[in-house]
């Protein structure tokens, strides 16, 4: 009788994938802070909306990321 269970991941790629996650937050966070000021600015008056729309999305994200891949020890 043998048991086939799963390696767990060793604390180096489990480390590197909150990195990787936490990286594609903040990008994700800044690309939708970069749309919001170009739409907010330089939209015209019709686009105004959608980038302040868009600008919300930037607490969302962050606060997403921080509830997925809390903060702490590596």
């Amino acid at each position: 009788m043998s048991t086939d269970t799963k390696p767990a991941k060793s604390g180096k790629s489990l480390a590197k994938a909150k990195s990787q996650a936490r990286m594609l937050i903040i990008v994700a966070a800044g690309l939708s802070l970069i749309a919001s000021v170009l739409l907010f600015f330089l939209g015209g008056e019709d686009n105004q909306n959608e980038g302040i729309f868009i600008g919300l999305w930037v607490p969302s994200i962050l606060a997403l990321g921080a509830l997925l891949v809390p903060a702490g020890r590596d």
